[in-house]
């Protein structure tokens, strides 16, 4: 009970956020954020309807009631871009909690970080919760807290990838230099990815594609959630320190 997950001084059970993009069907990612036990999904505002109660609506498979809808701007390409989409996302539904998301090239969709950092500090000051996507330098991490980010969400490999963690120094330098959740997003392959996070002391991860794109989403989902609490245990639970040689595990005296 004491280790709490707050964004924006908003408590969550479940440290695993899950994206809606590259289902099957709305039916299929709603099953999947079910069995993954999520609180957030996040939604690409430029892609997915939430508006035309004539086309399908995310709404009527995941309840904005029960699950935080977590607005992003993916597909954004400039802070003009970003800025009226999540302007949009707060008219349509009231939303201020919302991820941020400035891409610099289509090929490998790394953020654009000069971008991401003027749209971060205008959405602070106008009252947005921000979630920052952003790439793993300490530096560039430590000038996103301090332009009003409420979490830094930096990748572990370009979206979609499914490479893992590639850079665990850097995101261990940023968890010891920021006390806002740190949030790995994009890049994760399989569950085993998320329980690394979270042993470097990550606070949750977000996936998507690795859960949409597996050949079984509803057995990934729920791997996903298990790999998410078992990392947070391990991590709390403080690791044995590393040694190059061998220690025998038992006693040295009262040998037979």
């Amino acid at each position: 009970m004491k280790d709490k997950f707050i964004i924006a001084n908003k408590r969550f059970n479940s440290r695993l956020i899950v994206g809606t993009g590259k289902y099957k069907s709305m039916r299929e990612c709603a099953k999947a954020v079910k069995l993954s036990g999520a609180d957030i999904v996040t939604v690409a505002v430029r892609r997915v309807n939430i508006s035309n109660k004539k086309r399908p609506l995310l709404m009527d498979f995941i309840d904005p009631k029960k699950i935080t809808y977590l607005p992003n701007t993916a597909g954004c390409f400039n802070a003009e871009d970003a800025l009226r989409t999540l302007r949009l996302a707060r008219e349509i539904g009231g939303w201020k909690l919302v991820k941020l998301e400035v891409l610099g090239d289509k090929r490998n969709l790394f953020p654009e970080m000069i971008e991401t950092l003027k749209s971060t500090e205008i959405l602070s000051k106008e009252g947005f919760n921000v979630m920052v996507y952003c790439n793993d330098d300490p530096l560039m991490a430590k000038r996103l807290e301090n332009s009003g980010a409420c979490a830094i969400m930096p990748l572990a490999a370009p979206i979609g990838s499914g490479l893992g963690i590639q850079n665990k120094v850097n995101i261990k330098i940023i968890r010891a230099q920021t006390k806002l959740p740190l949030i790995i997003d994009a890049g994760l392959g399989q569950a085993s990815d998320a329980t690394i996070a979270m042993e470097l002391g990550c606070d949750g991860v977000l996936v998507n594609t690795a859960i949409a794109r597996a050949k079984k989403p509803f057995e990934m989902a729920m791997a996903f959630k298990n790999a998410v609490i078992a990392g947070r245990q391990s991590f709390l639970s403080g690791r044995i320190e590393m040694s190059l040689m061998g220690k025998a595990s038992s006693p040295k005296k009262g040998i037979i």
